[in-house]
């Protein structure tokens, strides 16, 4: 079988640099010269930072704003099943002819000059947005924010952060504050920053940054708030209150992140139909996504089955308070998790509630840490624990114990990408 162009240009773009990751944005602004400077021919740009909930946040800021009879371009990271999900432009996701010579494009226009992976891609997803027609352009961070290649354009019109704490410390510092001042730095001045729940040490950080740019700030907790009451979604500021249904996209977290999300359409205009459909149209694959049709859903047809990309230890207690939540099953995790994240702080709220955790590593992942590790892990906080070949493997052993249990298949987006692979 033929291999897609894309890949193969995206295979050579690995190599143009030794590190996948190295922060500056040198690189980034000379090909963006070479390119005729994309980034400044943008529509409206939404441009959303943070450690957990800026995609799921994205997420729902696209949906109220189409929800409202506007078009948008995303560009979000990593991708899960195809690199593809990564450019959407106003009317869906890049078509492989277009990807394929965008990206030849700026590999040739690049030549031999060293740039990472990421900043490479992220100038071709830009140069996609400036020739493509819509009424917003909304930009995931990849990492951190003051030093993401995402982050040269020069006036948004709203910065959003969502809650910040520990992780890619290796990058971005060992201290919470540390990483809010990495997130911070998207922050633009006369633009309004929405920004969601902090660590107080974060938020000062937070607060400090935007008095030195000048950037009005939209803080959860002073300038909004939200709640759950009557199984109905509240969200008030000095606007007014808005009733609407609970977020489609599931979890406590997800309350929040639609308050993050309301802020953000209000700070862009929008009114009721964009409210609406932010609860209710969102869609984010691999954050806890159900899953009800494909080859694991046929093999154990009697199981709950759910798909979680979450990795570090915000998403665990977020996991955890969810699980919590759901009405009472056998609960199997199958887990697989990179080498550089805390997997014993992932794992501590999720072990109160699952019985038995079943450990694979991540297939066709250089950086998977070995399921006996996993396991040894999982152990080691008190968690029944068993290694498997794969997911399929531990699926299948699962429904032979317990046809009807609930299973969460978790601890990594690259895991979730092999699982939405495997199921097509």
């Amino acid at each position: 079988m033929t291999r897609p162009g894309s890949d193969v240009i995206l295979e050579r773009m690995m190599a143009l640099h030794p590190k996948v990751i190295d922060l500056t944005l040198d690189r980034v602004w000379t090909l963006l010269s070479k390119l005729d400077d994309p980034q400044d021919k943008l529509a409206p740009v939404v441009h959303v930072a943070g450690t957990n909930g800026k995609g799921s946040t994205l997420a729902m800021i696209r949906a109220g704003l189409e929800g409202a009879g506007a078009t948008t371009q995303v560009y979000t990271s990593p991708h899960l099943a195809r690199f593809h999900e990564r450019i959407r432009l106003s009317d869906g996701l890049i078509s492989e002819p277009a990807l394929t010579a965008l990206l030849d494009e700026c590999y040739i226009a690049n030549g031999t000059d060293p740039i990472t992976y990421f900043e490479i891609t992220t100038c071709a997803a830009l140069l996609a947005f400036a020739r493509d027609r819509a009424d917003y352009c909304l930009l995931e961070v990849g990492l951190g924010g003051r030093l993401d290649a995402t982050n040269v354009v020069a006036q948004p019109a709203v910065t959003v952060i969502t809650p910040v704490s520990m992780d890619h410390q290796q990058f971005l510092g060992d201290r919470v504050g540390q990483i809010a001042g990495e997130k911070a730095g998207i922050m633009k001045r006369g633009v309004p920053c929405v920004v969601g729940p902090q660590h107080e040490d974060g938020l000062e950080v937070i607060e400090a940054h935007a008095a030195r740019v000048g950037a009005p700030l939209l803080c959860h907790g002073q300038h909004w708030h939200v709640r759950v009451e009557h199984e109905r979604l509240v969200y008030e500021d000095e606007t007014g209150l808005l009733d609407l249904p609970l977020p489609a996209l599931r979890g406590a977290h997800q309350v929040v992140n639609a308050g993050a999300a309301l802020a953000a359409l209000r700070a862009l205009g929008q009114g009721e139909d964009a409210f609406e459909a932010a609860m209710i149209k969102a869609n984010w694959p691999a954050r806890m996504q159900r899953l009800r049709e494909g080859s694991l859903v046929e093999m154990a047809p009697e199981v709950e089955l759910w798909l979680d990309g979450g990795h570090n230890v915000a998403a665990g207690e977020a996991l955890g308070a969810l699980l919590a939540d759901l009405p009472p099953r056998p609960t199997h995790l199958i887990c697989g998790m990179l080498n550089t994240k805390d997997i014993a702080g992932y794992l501590r709220p999720l072990a109160a509630q699952a019985d038995r955790l079943w450990a694979v590593s991540i297939p066709g992942e250089a950086a998977t840490l070995p399921a006996s590790e996993t396991a040894a892990a999982a152990q080691g906080g008190g968690l029944a624990a068993q290694e498997a070949e794969s997911v399929e493997a531990a699926l299948s052993e699962i429904v032979e114990q317990d046809p009807q249990a609930r299973v969460l298949i978790c601890g990594s987006l690259y895991l979730a990408g092999a699982v939405l692979r495997e199921i097509g």
